[in-house]
């Protein structure tokens, strides 16, 4: 009995020593994972109006397909520390402030829809892509407007901080085209432009277009249209110089995306209901989204 019931006790022993090591290693890797395990808690940047990425519902919780991949790696990472009760802090973030609140703290990780460009490269880190798209507009049918060379000494809108704002100023100056630019502060106001007529178009990630279009009672109104000018990638945001959380975060969209998964949740977002109203984007998988889904990499497309 006593031989017993001390090689069980050095067993558990050996456990603890084993778990504990694992957990100091993951913790000199990741100082992500050591802030998180300190505090008991990981923070996600979400976004209020990113529909059908990261959005709210008519009860306020957030909800979309880059959600539902964020707390995939949620899950992973309470996998990680052995943390099963991790609270879960959900921060609201904008266009301007989702870089500066990864970069000081406020945020372990953003997936909502910010574009991996090579310039935020040396800012920020960014995961495997879970999402590639082109820049289009959306504007009035009655507008006339078709493509980008007809916004010639019209009024677009854009949302401040995305990498449409900075397309459209080296478009001004390359082309000389005289646009008269708006910087809204999210993308439900840049929609509202071109709805209120203060505004010709609203340019921005083809997605996130279909998915203002399908919110309107009149969607047959707007036509999404243009020659998309560059091809981007949305990836998971999170802190620089720290490969152990880049490592699991890459694990997580590789695993859902080579086992099928991933395909699955973008059929549940794209192409059938979703909520608060029940849209449809009708916004099949791409070619482009099958070969990243087929090949996951984390390569800025600009």
């Amino acid at each position: 009995m006593k031989t017993t019931t001390m090689t069980r006790a050095a067993l558990a022993a050996l456990m603890t020593t084993a778990f504990a090591c694992s957990h100091a290693q993951a913790d000199e890797q990741s100082a992500t994972l050591k802030k998180i395990r300190e505090t008991g808690a990981i923070s996600l940047g979400v976004r209020e109006s990113s529909v059908p990425f990261s959005y709210y519902d008519e009860q306020q919780h957030v909800i979309g397909y880059s959600q539902a991949i964020a707390l995939k790696i949620v899950d992973e990472v309470k996998k990680e520390l052995n943390l099963p009760d991790l609270k879960v802090r959900e921060i609201p973030i904008t266009s301007q402030n989702r870089i500066p609140l990864v970069q000081n703290g406020t945020i372990d990780i953003e997936c909502g829809s910010t574009t991996h460009t090579k310039e935020r490269d040396n800012q920020v880190a960014f995961s495997n892509s879970f999402f590639q798209y082109g820049v289009r507009m959306i504007v009035k049918k009655e507008s006339g407007v078709k493509d980008f060379g007809d916004l010639a000494n019209k009024t677009v809108v854009t949302t401040a901080g995305t990498s449409e704002e900075r397309l459209l100023r080296q478009m001004n100056a390359e082309k000389s085209m005289n646009m008269r630019l708006i910087s809204a502060k999210d993308h439900a106001e840049s929609f509202l432009n071109v709805k209120t007529g203060r505004a010709v178009a609203f340019v921005m990630d083809d997605p996130l277009l279909y998915g203002a279009k399908a919110k309107e009672a009149n969607a047959d109104e707007y036509l999404i249209t243009g020659t998309s000018p560059m091809s981007e990638v949305y990836g998971c945001m999170f802190r620089k110089d720290d490969p152990g959380f880049k490592k699991l975060a890459d694990g997580v969209i590789a695993r859902l995306q080579t086992s099928g998964e991933a395909a699955n949740l973008y059929q549940k977002w794209f192409t059938q209901p979703i909520p608060p109203k029940g849209i449809n984007l009708n916004y099949p998988l791409s070619a482009d989204m099958k070969q990243l889904f087929a090949k996951p990499n984390d390569r800025a497309l600009d």
